[in-house]
């Protein structure tokens, strides 16, 4: 609210800071993300020899049993397929009941997805989410082109970050092939290497921000009990999405999941872009920046 005195800030101070979102991208990125990445990077045994590490891990793990994600093993499955590399596991072959569950959880996933998707896209030509709330001038069409390319963002920085530390492992001579996988060997690798950290910070800002954008239009401005649920759920079901588990569900697969997997198999074509290379350098920037310097403290 522009009428609320903050602090005694001025104006374009706290549309920037407040209405644009920078002081909690900031706070989110260092408070929640990066000091612990810098403290794990240098502190592993200590960051993991405590029982809310082991609770963290248990937790995951049965988030991943429960199958909502399993859709994105397709994408695996396929690119191994296509690339006729091994897919390494320790797990051993699916066969009988094991192999039944396995895929029952794919389809299951693929269902969860594909509802996930229709809630997202119906609010956002029906008007019921929070960018068409908070932003009515945007239009419908622009909103679905904006979810599109904030998720493609995060994609292409989760997927070249899978690539960096791919093709890291090989020669000078294997990574540089062409001239922009040249380039941006030069950049990451050569010198001190401060450049790759320096990536890894600006990166995660950039996400983080993209994922602020991509909530607020998957969010659902939709109030229970007014008859206007999305597909006519119960008042019930309605609260649940009001949580944003769509944008959640959609957001992990469709803008994380397989683009890492696709960064695995294919690491060359995420450092030979000149998108992937134009979101390297902005990252870098961000990070020389000293926007996020105080998650070194």
């Amino acid at each position: 609210d522009p009428t609320v005195d903050v602090l005694g800030l001025p104006e374009g101070v706290k549309f920037v800071f407040l209405d644009i979102g920078l002081a909690m991208l900031i706070f989110t990125a260092i408070l929640g993300q990066l000091h612990t990445e810098i403290n794990a990077a240098y502190c592993m045994i200590p960051f993991i020899n405590n029982y809310f590490a082991y609770f963290t891990v248990f937790t995951a793990l049965g988030i991943e049993k429960l199958g909502i994600l399993h859709s994105a093993y397709l994408v695996k499955d396929f690119l191994g397929a296509v690339t006729g590399k091994p897919i390494i596991t320790n797990e051993p072959p699916k066969k009988g009941a094991i192999f039944a569950f396995y895929w029952f959880r794919v389809v299951m996933s693929l269902v969860i997805l594909g509802f996930c998707c229709a809630i997202v896209l119906g609010a956002l030509f029906q008007g019921k989410s929070m960018i068409t709330y908070k932003y009515p001038s945007i239009s419908m069409g622009l909103s679905v082109v904006l979810l599109l390319i904030f998720m493609t963002i995060i994609g292409i920085l989760e997927g070249t970050q899978i690539a960096y530390f791919a093709v890291a492992k090989l020669t000078k001579a294997e990574r540089e092939k062409g001239y922009l996988a040249t380039k941006t060997s030069e950049i990451l690798f050569d010198g001190t290497g401060i450049n790759l950290p320096g990536f890894m910070v600006g990166r995660q800002l950039t996400v983080c921000g993209n994922f602020f954008l991509v909530g607020s239009v998957c969010s659902l401005n939709i109030i229970p009990g007014t008859g206007n649920n999305m597909f006519g759920v119960s008042d019930a079901a309605q609260e649940f999405l009001n949580f944003g588990f769509q944008g959640a569900v959609t957001t992990t697969i469709l803008a994380s999941i397989i683009w890492r997997f696709a960064a695995s198999a294919f690491p060359f074509p995420f450092i030979s872009n000149p998108i992937s290379f134009g979101l390297m350098i902005f990252a870098i920037g961000l990070n020389n920046s000293g926007l996020c310097h105080g998650a070194w403290v």
